[in-house]
């Protein structure tokens, strides 16, 4: 994919996504033979990237004027299930028997893209927002009823209603990092000698755990900061998923400008030194993060 559009995304507007990967069985039969079509037929990431760029691109030059996705196809995003850790008796077995307790190499976890239901959730906060009479200009009323037309087919033949993926622009909410350590499993991917995004990945369980800590002690010592409420929706959209599930957060092209980046520590260890009474050792941890993410949120305003 040298040369493509997901490598260059020259004049794009940062984007980074935070996405659930659920097994197979968590979907409704009617969609898993079209995920598993979609898996088996991928042929690799930046393939998907680069398609979910071009038709977005393709979407903002359409002569009709409509903006939204049609929902002809959806991509998918496909990772290998981590492995399961075996049960004390299962490893027992193994060292007797000198065989490995280990998951099936073959089982994978599925995020779709959902753009059609995205799209219009992102239209509706759009219009909700203090920018709605601009957005009513941009998007004519009749274009919004046709997508709702839409999403309304995509709920009646999908029968899924939680959504996969929550994107950000410009930036990475503070509370996302709190999902992620320094030791969870990383991808760096680079083209052309530039960082083109970089994936970390982890378990729902421990997601929740540690998105439940960080609620915990925020209550306690801090609970009048935003962030808190931020945590809270969190933790209720994680547990709308498979307990095999998986959590990703794709940084997306900012991570050229930040990587390496310790925001999930620095975000922690704000946490912590809140928890006890370090207000000394808190503000170091927001000064650091201030300091790598305020010039990039910045960029949204910049002619």
């Amino acid at each position: 994919m040298t040369g493509s559009i997901y490598h260059g995304q020259a004049g794009l507007p940062f984007s980074s996504a935070l996405r659930i990967y659920e097994p197979l069985e968590a979907f409704p039969e009617q969609q898993q033979e079209t995920l598993r079509a979609a898996g088996a037929g991928q042929a690799s990431r930046a393939a998907v990237e680069n398609a979910e760029l071009l038709a977005s691109l393709g979407r903002i030059t359409r002569p009709d004027g409509d903006p939204f996705p049609t929902g002809r196809t959806d991509l998918v995003r496909v990772v290998p299930a981590p492995a399961r850790r075996a049960s004390s008796g299962a490893a027992h077995e193994g060292a007797e028997t000198g065989t490995a307790a280990a998951a099936p190499a073959d089982r994978l976890l599925y995020c779709p893209s959902q753009l059609v239901l995205r799209a219009g959730l992102a239209a509706n906060a759009l219009m909700e927002g203090i920018h709605g009479p601009l957005a009513q200009l941009l998007i004519p009323e009749e274009q919004r009823d046709k997508h709702q037309e839409r999403i309304d087919e995509v709920r009646a033949h999908d029968g899924l209603s939680r959504v996969h993926t929550r994107a950000s622009t410009w930036g990475i909410p503070f509370s996302w990092f709190c999902l992620f350590q320094e030791s969870d499993p990383t991808d760096v991917v680079e083209a052309e000698g530039h960082i083109v995004t970089v994936r970390i990945r982890t378990g729902i369980g421990k997601a929740l755990e540690r998105v439940s800590y960080a609620v915990a002690h925020l209550a306690l010592a801090a609970p009048d900061l935003d962030m808190l409420e931020d945590l809270t929706q969190l933790t209720e959209w994680l547990e709308l998923f498979h307990p095999d599930s998986a959590v990703e957060l794709d940084y997306g092209g900012v991570a050229d400008k930040v990587y390496p980046d310790d925001s999930p520590l620095d975000v922690r260890l704000g946490i912590e030194c809140l928890a006890e009474g370090d207000m000394t050792g808190a503000a170091a941890a927001y000064r650091r993060l201030a300091s790598r993410w305020v010039p990039i949120r910045q960029l949204a305003r910049a002619s």
